[in-house]
């Protein structure tokens, strides 16, 4: 079994092997805990394809994008701009 530690999928391939990246398995209580609030999490109502999308990209992007340049871009897609409380939880200190 080889760990890719790269791409959108390898944390949750880690979780279902129960494996973390340096090989170590990953404790019980923690998967179960991680279960019981993904469970719940899969019953909630969802507000939109397009505001997950913007979710997303915000709290994604902002670990890779400068804020001003993400915020340009999502206006150029036609998503709101970055919210304060975003800039101030993502980038406040920074």
């Amino acid at each position: 079994m080889s760990n890719v530690t790269t791409g959108a999928n390898a944390v949750d391939n880690a979780i279902e092997q129960g494996i973390d990246f340096d090989g170590s398995p990953i404790p019980v209580a923690k998967l179960d805990l991680y279960k019981q609030v993904m469970a719940l999490e899969g019953q909630r109502q969802r507000s939109g394809v397009s505001n997950t999308m913007r979710s997303r990209i915000v709290r994604i992007g902002a670990k890779h994008i400068a804020q001003e340049e993400l915020n340009q871009m999502l206006i150029d897609a036609d998503f709101a701009p970055l919210k304060d409380k975003e800039i101030a939880f993502y980038y406040g200190s920074k």
